[in-house]
């Protein structure tokens, strides 16, 4: 369906209901009007239309009266208003509770942005602000972990992603992203490795020397639109998210490395088998381009790559991460901009690589997982998408190279990332200052 359909009342609405005027995302903003990008700030209004057509938030239901033998997810289709059921044998089916989890808050931060667990089931959580944090999740004891190099805190930037090392147990090397100062006021993000060393006692722990494996180039002016998510694969190589930093245009340019989705390998080189390598230069380290602000970033259990990102007024999308594929912004996108002028919609230009699926009015995607553990069985294989504007998180189903929404559950604040535990626990971590880290645990059946 068109996004024309949206009505002008509508689209009145999110404009005006937004913290700030949206011109700040324009690309020819002032630095200054950029200090809070609308991307994050988009209101929460008509969210119960994932698209621009109505879409009921589907609810849980019993399905029928034949169970299988082993617990199922039944779904109306990706995307679509689902029917959820658990059976355990020749007992009638049980319809899941709505929520199906039970929230428990374990501690608090300030601007979180990030987190991983350590092997021992401790917590690692960036702050904006430049503080890495460790929490024993059991004993909710907090400290810090020192060592993380200055960052460039204002708008969307300052400290943001933190990952392991697939070979952490080895290496101890932890990854970890953030904003970078430049010259003559510009900004990039920047990923650094370092190796943590734990202290024998107490709650605490230090980063050696960071060694920077990738830059954002060029640096640019603004304070938005860094992106600078990462994820390893099952071959160790490192990807790394990039947003276009609201200067659009970059994302179609192979000698930028704004708006793309590189490959590298867990050093910071080029693999030999990146689709542009023959080019060079940033081109070598690009798998694919045309990305406005990916914030998510997860690999499936059959090793696909699905990315999400916001779009600008509308048009968030859940995408499916394909070799040397052309996403289109800002040439195509399924939003418009924010001071009203049209752009495109996917379906007009077919060379360009549509999204999975997209929402207008926008959820706000920011932090993802793909979930495989055992505590809630009838979530394995699906994917987890905080809602920043939505204050919601987003539940996906997958089915091959086709995923979409089946069910949002309403949160009451903005949810910056989410996390998979240890003993499959789903966390959460919520946006802002005084942010609460939420553990979710199914609700007894």
């Amino acid at each position: 369906m068109s996004k024309t359909l949206l009505t002008a009342a509508s689209l009145m609405l999110l404009l005006s209901a937004c913290d700030e005027p949206l011109v700040a995302e324009d690309a020819k903003a002032s630095a200054a009007a950029q200090s809070q990008s609308a991307d994050e700030t988009r209101p929460t209004v008509l969210l119960a239309n994932r698209r621009v057509v109505s879409d009921p938030v589907p609810t849980a239901q019993t399905a029928s009266d034949t169970a299988p033998a082993a617990p199922t997810t039944q779904s109306a289709g990706v995307g679509t208003a689902a029917v959820t059921r658990v059976t355990g044998g020749p007992s009638r089916p049980r319809a899941l509770p709505d929520p199906p989890f039970l929230s428990t808050e374990v501690a608090r931060f300030n601007e979180p942005w990030a987190m991983t667990f350590l092997p021992d089931g401790r917590l690692l959580v960036t702050e904006k602000n430049g503080k890495l944090r460790l929490l024993n999740v059991a004993t909710k004891q907090m400290g810090e972990v020192t060592g993380v190099p200055a960052v460039a805190y204002g708008g969307q930037g300052g400290f943001g992603d933190v990952v392991l090392h697939p070979q952490f147990a080895s290496n101890k090397y932890v990854y970890f992203s953030y904003a970078e100062a430049g010259s003559n006021g510009t900004r990039g993000a920047v990923v650094a490795r370092a190796v943590l060393t734990l202290a024998a006692s107490g709650n605490s722990g230090s980063l050696g020397a960071p060694d920077v494996v990738w830059r954002q180039a060029p640096k640019v002016s603004g304070e938005g639109h860094y992106s600078h998510r990462i994820a390893f694969d099952g071959a160790n190589r490192l990807w790394i998210t990039s947003g276009d930093r609201q200067k659009a245009d970059p994302a179609q340019d192979l000698q930028s490395n704004l708006g793309k989705v590189l490959r590298l390998t867990d050093s910071g080189g080029v693999p030999a088998d990146n689709p542009f390598v023959a080019q060079g230069g940033e081109a070598a380290k690009v798998w694919s381009l045309g990305h406005r602000n990916p914030l998510g970033i997860a690999f499936d259990a059959q090793g696909r790559l699905w990315t999400h990102e916001m779009g600008p007024a509308g048009g968030d999308e859940l995408n499916l991460i394909e070799r040397g594929s052309n996403y289109g912004w800002p040439i195509v996108s399924n939003g418009d901009n924010y001071d009203g002028s049209v752009i495109p919609d996917h379906p007009t230009r077919p060379e360009f690589n549509a999204p999975e699926d997209w929402w207008t009015p926008v959820i706000a995607p920011a932090g993802f997982i793909l979930y495989s553990g055992d505590l809630f069985p009838y979530f394995r294989g699906h994917g987890f998408i905080g809602g920043l504007a939505s204050q919601a998180l987003i539940r996906i189903e997958f089915n091959g190279n086709q995923g979409g929404e089946l069910k949002r559950y309403p949160m009451g604040k903005r949810i910056r990332e989410v996390e998979q535990g240890p003993d499959g626990a789903i966390w959460v971590l919520e946006d802002g200052a005084d942010a609460r880290l939420l553990k979710l645990t199914p609700k007894p059946l």
